[in-house]
């Protein structure tokens, strides 16, 4: 694990879009993402559609869209891991009410064969997260975004603190926070990337 400044100085560079920064981040959280899907992952007909792979990369696109737009303020490993251990499990709980809400239609009369037992076959195709690369998906957030939540957006990317945004724009640090949130859970939900993960 890092110590606090090397942390700090990572999720800057997350912050400011750094692949290398992303790729190291990735490497040494995506076992803990994992395990957590694994843990709550206890329904073995879901085990069979959901991988905790698909899981990780949903999870990881959702939290680095969010933090290169200045949602999150993270100080410690400790931090980020009870955040993407949150993000994930809301991630699996909505697929797997997903999977169940399909197969629930599929026991009303539409069978895939014979052999699936009622289990549904994820649609990888459907996927966004899977279209698209993360540049393309942060760009479709942004666009989405209008002009007050984009500010928002930007001023955080670039390290402007909540306080300093507050006193320019007249407003609470965390009417600005609640601000630039609900919109990256509206545009991220509108996009099929997720539904108010953490």
């Amino acid at each position: 694990m890092p110590d606090g400044a090397q942390f700090r100085e990572l999720i800057r560079r997350v912050r400011n879009r750094d692949q290398e920064a992303a790729r190291e981040l990735a490497t040494r959280y995506e076992n803990a993402i994992r395990r957590v899907v694994r843990i709550h992952l206890r329904d073995v007909r879901m085990r069979q559609v959901l991988d905790s792979m698909d899981i990780c990369q949903s999870v990881l696109a959702s939290f680095f869209v969010r933090t290169a737009l200045g949602q999150y303020e993270l100080d410690s490993p400790d931090q980020l891991i009870h955040l993407l251990t949150a993000i994930t499990r809301n991630k699996l709980r909505n697929q797997v009410s997903r999977m169940q809400a399909q197969r629930r239609d599929i026991r009303k009369g539409v069978a895939i064969d014979d052999d699936d037992a009622g289990i549904v076959v994820a649609d990888r195709a459907s996927d966004p997260s899977e279209q698209a690369s993360a540049r393309e998906i942060l760009q479709k957030v942004c666009e989405r975004l209008d002009n007050s939540e984009r500010y928002l957006a930007e001023q955080r990317s670039i390290g402007r603190t909540w306080p300093e945004l507050a006193e320019e724009l007249g407003a609470t640090d965390v009417a600005l926070r609640k601000k630039l949130t609900r919109a990256l859970d509206r545009v991220m939900a509108e996009l099929g990337l997720d539904e108010s993960d953490a």
